[in-house]
């Protein structure tokens, strides 16, 4: 056995030594992780065995995200369960649904593209409480994993979900269409954080060679998916609102665009043209 205090600073000083950031933060979660306890709950604790945190900090060490080890990820304030078969949900893509939120939209029928945990459409549906939604996604791992999230979050009556191309046999319109879709370009992945390169799904990162080719794909569609007054709400990587304002329009759209904290244009919001 060893002092809790002692277990958090060795833990502490691993995580620094691989390179963490936030390596206090992280030694916290990591044990309490281990303990099936909360970060609160290590109070309470004046000792802890070596041998519970130590397989989960040899994973974190090696650079395996946090959350896959956690098995958690917050988003909106709520708690999503996480697997390696979808991305973890970040900060940054709360700014679509303040995007959501601003624009005055009420939407009554959502449809999330490449949904992976269901952050997206499971945080809107939070919000809008008379909505209904759809999450579509290739990977049927990850289409089942949202829908563990929506019953978690006691949503499963408001939302289903398919494995499938992107509105592949959708044959309604929806008020809302939101998507966080691949955009980093190909040559640029094996450049990313070991955390992301080496353990997300590629196949949710890799835009092609202009991180493009979602976004096309996305814009070609909306015109059967999309209803007349609707939006879609889509997630930009840094530098890309230019290049999707001008596939938005010139497929017929109005594209306008929303920043995240740090004031990267982070959300693009298509509409049609009137």
């Amino acid at each position: 056995m060893i002092r809790t205090a002692d277990a958090l600073a060795q833990i502490t000083a691993r995580l620094k030594d691989a390179g963490i950031e936030e390596p206090r933060r992280e030694a916290r979660l990591l044990l309490a992780a281990a303990l099936g306890t909360s970060a609160g709950g290590l109070l309470a604790r004046d000792e802890v065995d070596e041998t519970a945190y130590e397989p989960l900090l040899a994973r974190r060490v090696a650079r395996e995200p946090l959350a896959y080890i956690t098995g958690h990820r917050e988003f909106w304030g709520l708690d999503f369960l996480v697997s390696p078969a979808t991305l973890i949900p970040r900060p940054d893509t709360e700014t679509l649904i303040e995007a959501v939120l601003d624009s005055g939209l009420q939407p009554r029928t959502v449809l999330d593209l490449g949904t992976g945990t269901g952050c997206l459409l499971l945080a809107t549906l939070h919000e809008f409480r008379a909505a209904f939604g759809v999450g579509v996604d290739l990977n049927p791992e990850a289409a089942a994993l949202a829908r563990r999230n929506a019953e978690h979050l006691g949503l499963g009556t408001r939302a289903v979900f398919l494995a499938g191309s992107w509105a592949d046999a959708l044959d309604t319109k929806f008020d809302l269409v939101l998507s966080n879709p691949p955009y980093i370009e190909s040559a640029d992945i094996p450049e990313l954080m070991p955390e992301v390169a080496g353990y997300e799904p590629g196949r949710a990162l890799d835009g092609g060679a202009d991180g493009l080719d979602a976004y096309k794909a996305i814009i070609a569609v909306l015109p059967q998916i999309l209803s007349e007054n609707g939006m879609a709400v889509l997630e930009l990587g840094a530098g890309q609102a230019p290049s999707v304002t001008l596939l938005s329009e010139a497929a017929g759209f109005t594209c306008a665009t929303k920043q995240d904290l740090a004031g990267i244009e982070r959300a693009a919001l298509l509409r049609f043209r009137k």
